[in-house]
């Protein structure tokens, strides 16, 4: 009985925990800006600045770590491994592929150097 609801309380607890630590930030911010325009001051637009390499990074290492974990599927069903030798299975070929991601985004950026728009 006591199983059943810590699995309910735990995903509940987690949920608030992130809903109110995005909430605490934007009220914050909010009263920062508030704070500001009240001095007479200009609040500052905050921007995220988008920058294709570091998205080609990710996106090159999650690729690369999913076709890992697809793989050791495969290598874990075709040759009936068992939970342990399975384990490490799974973490190096993760490992491997997501390696083999970023050297791949490296090799990428370093053939086609980003274009710098201010200069």
């Amino acid at each position: 009985m006591h199983e059943g609801i810590v699995a309910l309380f735990i995903p509940i607890t987690i949920s608030l925990g992130v809903f109110l630590m995005i909430w605490g930030i934007r009220y914050l911010e909010n009263k920062e800006n508030m704070a500001m325009i009240e001095k007479g001051m200009e609040p500052v637009r905050r921007r995220r600045q988008t920058d294709p390499t570091r998205t080609l990074k990710n996106s090159l290492m999650f690729i690369g770590a999913g076709l890992g974990l697809l793989l050791a599927l495969f290598f874990s069903n075709i040759f009936s491994l068992e939970d342990g030798e399975r384990t490490g299975v799974f973490f190096a070929l993760i490992a491997i592929f997501g390696g083999l991601g970023m050297l791949f985004a490296y090799v990428y950026e370093r053939r086609n150097p980003p274009v710098d728009p201010e200069g």
